[in-house]
């Protein structure tokens, strides 16, 4: 008999053939077109401005541009309720949207590259704002319609492909990136990265409109109604894509906490990555080298992780997973504060860059999955914005200040400290874990 604990190895070929399903392989694309835009307005923005001399204190201050990641959940319901004239009626809700957001993506992209953040920062910070709301509105769209496109058999490969996908683009956008800038300059580096978006737009043109239930439901009650006047009907409009994706939400158990571990989780994470680049300039290595060890390397890395975070979803439940991945992610911290008392050595790099992926790669897709099994899919685009725009939030506003942290203590100390910064999410993962409530779709009892 087969125990739960054992491996059935004859279901391995059933297991990962999920990977090449249509829907599922879909969510690898737009995974990748998630993922394109963050660099540009994160990491390798960051090695730009430290090419043209911005000081370590503006560079952290400067990832506050892309507060539109935290705040997307702000703009979320009209994404999730509103159509697009013309343009819904002939593709769909969700994929006109996403279309939209697209166009707009590559089009800031090419505004960005073509600024001045030298003579003129302020213009650069402009179209670093611009990318990231069209960035962060094509975030809404694509985890809503990996929710909703998905059924319950294929979340965890979708949460997996999708993951990959980001990370495939985190390696274009950076390791390409800054190799092309040290050929050819950061112009021709962010133009060749705007032509990227055409992935996203082709999975977005082929790939199937999903079907809303819940959406669908209220819609049918709306006229069930008899709302005739406009008044009623933006009314019931508002509070249908506003007001319900929150009220759901509030129901369920210790959900403030929920919200604070959610902010908090990745915290000591975010410090490391806003630091990230302009520490391995600052230490001496180059920025090919950068690219090709800390993108090329650190993704082979980051999708080992993954596949090892979701073996871990899979196995255990989402919870510990979360936990273990969480542990690691704080220890790989002082990793890089052995890196910065070493030195730049090339050896010492791959062992720094293959921790801290590896851990991310197990933390993210746990993360990924966590979350996902909150939503209801009846509001998935506004309740996941909510939630990923907590973990922007961390990213951006939370570790702005880490630049100035960094100009006034050095490396070893930076790292030693930002890693302590994991510690009060881990004790609300341990408070979760004992209170829930817990993710609706997990594979395993947690």
């Amino acid at each position: 008999m087969t125990t739960k604990a054992s491996v059935d190895w004859r279901a391995w070929p059933t297991a990962i053939k999920v990977y090449f399903e249509f829907r599922v392989f879909l969510i690898l694309l737009l995974g990748f077109s998630s993922g394109l835009p963050l660099l540009l307005v994160y990491g390798t923005l960051s090695a730009w401005l430290h090419d043209e001399g911005v000081s370590l204190t503006v560079i952290g201050w400067f990832s506050i541009a892309s507060s539109a990641y935290a705040l997307k959940f702000l703009w979320a319901p009209l994404v999730d309720r509103f159509p697009l004239p013309g343009l819904t009626r002939w593709i769909g809700q969700r994929r006109s949207w996403l279309l939209l957001s697209q166009g707009c993506v590559m089009l800031a992209i090419l505004a960005l590259g073509g600024s001045d953040p030298k003579d003129a920062l302020a213009w650069t910070a402009l179209w670093a704002v611009v990318l990231a709301f069209a960035s962060a509105t094509q975030d809404i769209v694509v985890d809503a319609y990996r929710i909703e496109i998905l059924d319950e058999a294929q979340m965890g490969a979708g949460a997996a492909n999708y993951v990959v996908g980001y990370r495939i683009a985190t390696f274009v956008s950076g390791a390409g990136a800054l190799v092309i800038a040290d050929q050819a300059g950061w112009f021709w580096a962010y133009a060749l990265m705007a032509c990227f978006v055409v992935v996203g737009i082709a999975a977005t043109l082929l790939g199937p409109e999903p079907r809303r239930p819940g959406a669908e439901a209220h819609a049918i009650k709306a006229k069930a109604d008899g709302l005739q006047t406009i008044a009623a009907r933006f009314a019931a409009g508002f509070r249908d894509a506003v007001l319900m994706p929150f009220i759901d939400f509030a129901r369920r158990a210790n959900w403030p906490m929920i919200l604070l571990f959610i902010a908090l989780y990745k915290y000591g994470d975010a410090l490391l990555g806003v630091m990230a680049n302009p520490f391995y300039l600052d230490i001496g290595f180059s920025k090919t080298e950068i690219g090709l060890v800390t993108k090329g390397f650190g993704l082979a890395m980051t999708l080992l992780g993954g596949i090892i975070g979701g073996a871990m979803v899979a196995r255990l439940g989402t919870f510990p997973a979360l936990l273990v991945g969480g542990i690691l992610q704080a220890a790989s911290n002082g990793v890089f504060a052995l890196q910065a008392w070493i030195g730049p050595e090339l050896p010492m790099l791959f062992v720094t860059i293959g921790i801290e992926n590896l851990t991310g790669g197990i933390g993210t897709i746990a993360f990924v999955a966590y979350l996902s099994g909150l939503c209801n899919v009846a509001y998935t685009a506004t309740q996941f914005a909510l939630l990923s725009s907590l973990m922007a939030f961390t990213r951006t506003v939370l570790a702005s200040g880490g630049g100035w942290f960094a100009d006034h203590v050095d490396w070893v100390t930076y790292f030693l400290v930002t890693g302590l910064a994991a510690i009060p999410g881990l004790m609300l993962l341990l408070w979760l874990m004992k209170r829930g409530p817990r993710p609706t779709w997990s594979a395993t009892p947690d």
